[in-house]
Parts: structure tokens; sequence; C-alpha cells
């Protein structure tokens, strides 16, 4: 009997996302969970180095987002939050949009996440940390 092959250790790098203005998107992510921009001197490939794993956003002059509605998710990052209504605010200040629900938050919400689109159009959820969270 013959020994397996090894296999390669894999680690995690980043999430990378295709955007027609990297930097712009990098901002808007920095400015929702903090952290440092670090972009190559063309700006074709910018990373967001924060408390989580890094975020990357690629240069695609041909970004299209993809379409919530019409059900052509690609992927979506959930970030959790203890206060919906100020994270909320904070999107939208920044430019993001709500999409499920599309209204301002409410104390003691049932539902335990929330849509939103950033500027590029990538989804992504608020969510609760904990059943207790948001009431």
């Amino acid at each position: 009997m013959s020994e397996a092959p090894a296999v390669a250790k894999v680690s995690f790098g980043n999430i990378a996302f295709d955007c027609k203005e990297p930097v712009e998107l990098a901002r808007f992510y920095a400015g929702l969970l903090g952290g440092e921009v670090d972009a190559d001197p063309e700006g074709d490939w910018v990373s967001l180095h924060w408390d989580g794993p890094d975020l990357a956003f690629q240069h695609a002059p041909d970004h299209r987002p993809p379409s919530w509605q019409d059900g052509e998710l690609q992927a979506h990052i959930d970030f959790l939050v203890e206060d919906i209504q100020s994270a909320h605010a904070r999107v939208v200040e920044l430019g993001g949009r709500a999409l499920d629900p599309t209204s301002d938050p409410k104390p003691g919400e049932e539902r335990g996440f929330r849509v939103y689109a950033d500027p590029a159009g990538h989804l992504f959820c608020l969510c609760r940390p904990s059943p207790d969270a948001w009431r």
C-alpha cells in the first residue's frame, strides 16, 4: 500500500472584492470597520488591515454588481454588531444602502440580520451577535 501524498498547508489570506474604485471602496469599509488602508502605487490593489481578516479591493473596470433581487448572489460577509441603529446609520452615512429591510431599524427587532450593499454593490449583512442583542 502506498503512502498518501503530503497535503500542502493552506492558510487564509484575505477576502478580495472586484470593483471599479478600489481606494474608495476600501475607505468605505475602513469607515465602517476601522483599520488602515494600504494601496499599491497604481491603486489597482488596495488592502484594508483591521481586527478581522484582511479585505482586499481589486480594480475591475467592467465590474457589474450582482442583482440581489434577481437571485444573483455571489458571496457576502456577515458583520456582527451590538447596536444596529448606530451601525445602520454609519453604513448609510458612508454611502452604503439598506436592501432588506430598507427602513431604519427599530428597537426590539425580531429578525437577527439586515441586508446591505456597499457603494460598489457588494452585499453584506449586519447581524445580531446574540439572541439578546438589538432588544
